[in-house]
């Protein structure tokens, strides 16, 4: 791998000082690619208007075609984090307008380019804010292929097309799994309840990766839903990218009524469980099953 330096006209922040990852990388074989810590780019996903695409300025690499918001990777910046500068600076997605739903990485060896999927969840008017754009647009899903694509985004589209109808959503019976480990639990059943929460919670911010999920893609961001029963309601409901709901009796029924209510909505649920009774019921409604050591083995991964 090669790092050369940007040459003039070439891909440029539009304001401050240049970051190490303004570079090319060239391949043993000739190939360059932009950013030198690889690159990121959202695809951001408005269930009304379709996909926001940005016209390439001419000087540009492959000028003239459509592709993501997106750019090199600053030092130290995970994907979807860049991802999202990159829009903010290119297109005005506005803090806050996307939830991320998966990421999807080219990898070339020596550069990788991640696509991060995110659903718009607040409505917005995207904007030309530096010069590498000649317009922006929503283009409807059917109509994409259509347009004439940046290659690279051509090349990776078949595959994301494919992933977008899918909603991964994990539906955690905390009793259960709470229970699943001997660790003084029974003595502050709301206190383990808690821990184990905070731990999801930093999951769910991380991802998931998709083969724990049997999903292709890379990376997903399922919806968590934790249901907390007996002493364990006490907890808080504020936790971060959990959804934390008390059952009102049996924390099973609640499980239950939860899942059959997501996938009538089309999601993909995983109810973790290890009560066989209750892998069975949630079964009968469609939803695949994990263990509770399923979850102890992800929350502990790096």
């Amino acid at each position: 791998m090669t790092i050369l330096p940007p040459e003039p006209g070439e891909p440029r922040r539009p304001h401050g000082p240049r970051d190490p990852g303004d570079a090319w990388v060239e391949a043993p074989t000739g190939e360059r690619y932009w950013g030198r810590f690889g690159a990121a780019g959202l695809l951001a996903l408005d269930a009304e208007r379709g996909v926001l695409l940005q016209h390439r300025v001419g000087w540009s690499h492959f000028g003239g075609t459509w592709a993501l918001p997106g750019g090199a990777r600053h030092q130290g910046e995970d994907a979807a984090t860049g991802a999202i500068r990159e829009a903010q600076e290119e297109a005005g997605v506005p803090d806050g307008a996307v939830r991320s739903r998966f990421e999807s990485v080219f990898d070339a060896g020596v550069w990788t380019y991640t696509t991060l999927v995110a659903d718009v969840v607040e409505p917005f008017t995207p904007v030309i804010s530096d010069p590498e754009s000649l317009e922006l647009a929503w283009v409807p899903i059917d109509e994409v292929e259509s347009m004439p694509l940046h290659p690279g985004f051509a090349a990776s589209w078949p595959l994301l097309r494919g992933l977008l109808s899918r909603h991964p959503a994990i539906v955690v019976d905390m009793a259960n799994v709470v229970g699943s480990v001997p660790d003084g639990w029974w003595r502050d059943r709301a206190g383990a309840a808690s821990r184990l929460l905070a731990r999801v919670s930093a999951r769910a911010a991380r991802g998931v990766p998709a083969d724990a999920l049997s999903m292709d893609g890379d990376l997903w961001f399922p919806s968590w839903t934790a249901v907390v029963e007996g002493q364990a309601r006490a907890v808080s409901s504020e936790v971060a990218q959990v959804e934390v709901v008390a059952a009102p009796g049996e924390g099973d029924d609640t499980i239950v009524s939860i899942a059959a209510d997501l996938r009538a909505r089309g999601r993909d649920v995983i109810v973790v469980t290890s009560d066989r009774g209750l892998a069975q019921r949630v079964a009968e409604v469609g939803a695949r099953v994990q263990g509770a050591r399923w979850l102890r083995d992800l929350l502990d991964a790096d």
